[in-house]
């Protein structure tokens, strides 16, 4: 009987002996992080003046009582701002148009 607790006993030991020296933790080799991907000029500046005009104009039509009506407004389709030596219009229509909606929501709701 205490020849079974003592071979219990080292058993045990040795198991939690061999488990805590397999306990490694890996940290592998010093990585660069991934590149951050820069938003060109013409994105930038479609997204500010699409956020800032929705919603002032979000704003305003929550004031007047106006119903929520971000698509049919004069600045959505004429996207004004634009400028030609960024680049094209139509990635700045997209921009502005998207930012545009954002910016509408967020001042119609007070958000």
């Amino acid at each position: 009987m205490k020849w079974n607790r003592l071979l219990l006993l080292s058993t045990l030991s040795l198991v939690l002996l061999a488990g805590a020296g397999c306990a490694h933790t890996y940290y592998p080799p010093n990585q660069a992080p991934p590149p951050v991907a820069q938003v060109p000029p013409l994105i930038q500046l479609a997204d500010r003046n699409g956020f800032q005009t929705g919603r002032a104009d979000g704003q305003r039509d929550v004031f007047n009582g106006y119903p929520y009506e971000a698509r049919r407004t004069r600045a959505y389709h004429e996207t004004p701002g634009y400028d030609a030596n960024l680049g094209p219009l139509g990635q700045y229509r997209n921009a502005f148009r998207n930012a545009y909606l954002r910016g509408y929501e967020a001042g119609y709701y007070h958000r």
